[in-house]
C-alpha cells in the first residue's frame, strides 16, 4: 500500500503520444525517481490514470487484468511494443515524406537522426538531411565535408 505522502503527490505527467511512446515514460520515470516513487502498483496506478481513452482501450487487457507482479513493466513495454510504428515506417517516412519545413537545420537533424535510430550510418543520414536544406546551406556543408555530422 502507498504511503499517504505519495497519494498526495500530483506527477506531472505529458499526455500519451504513439508516435514516441518512450518518451513519456523516460519523462515519468524521471518523475519516479524525484519523488522516490518505486513501488510498482503506485507506478502502474499512475500510467493507467493518465493514458486518454483511445490508448486506454490499446491496453484494456492489461489495464482489466494487471500481473500480480511487475505491473509497471508490462504497462510501459506493451504501448511502446503494440503503438510503436515500426523501424521500417519510420526509414519509409525519411526516406519519403520528411522536409526542413519551418525546423532550423539542426532541429532537423535530430529529427531524422530520431526516426533512424543508431542503427543506420551517418553518412547516410547525413546525404538525405544535406539534400533536403536549401541551397545556400548545401553549398556551405560541401566546403566542409571533413566535418563530423554533430559540427
Amino acid at each position: 500500500m502507498a504511503t499517504p505522502e505519495v497519494q498526495k503527490l500530483n506527477l506531472k505527467v505529458p499526455p500519451f503520444s504513439p508516435e514516441d511512446p518512450e518518451i513519456l515514460f523516460a519523462l515519468l520515470e524521471g518523475q519516479f525517481e524525484n519523488f522516490n516513487i518505486t513501488d510498482d502498483k503506485v507506478m502502474f496506478n499512475n500510467v493507467i490514470s493518465n493514458l486518454d481513452i483511445q490508448h486506454a482501450k490499446s491496453v484494456k487487457d492489461i489495464i482489466i487484468n494487471p500481473p500480480s507482479a511487475n505491473r509497471y513493466e508490462k504497462i510501459k513495454n506493451e504501448p511502446i511494443r503494440r503503438l510503436s510504428a515500426s523501424h521500417e515506417l519510420k526509414i519509409k517516412q525519411l526516406l519519403t515524406h520528411e522536409e526542413l519545413g519551418d525546423r532550423k537545420p539542426s532541429q532537423f537533424l535530430r529529427h531524422l537522426q530520431d526516426l533512424t535510430g543508431p542503427s543506420v550510418p551517418a553518412d547516410f543520414i547525413r546525404t538525405i538531411w544535406s539534400n533536403r536544406l536549401p541551397n545556400n546551406i548545401q553549398t556551405v556543408l560541401a566546403s566542409q565535408p571533413t566535418h563530423s555530422l554533430e559540427q
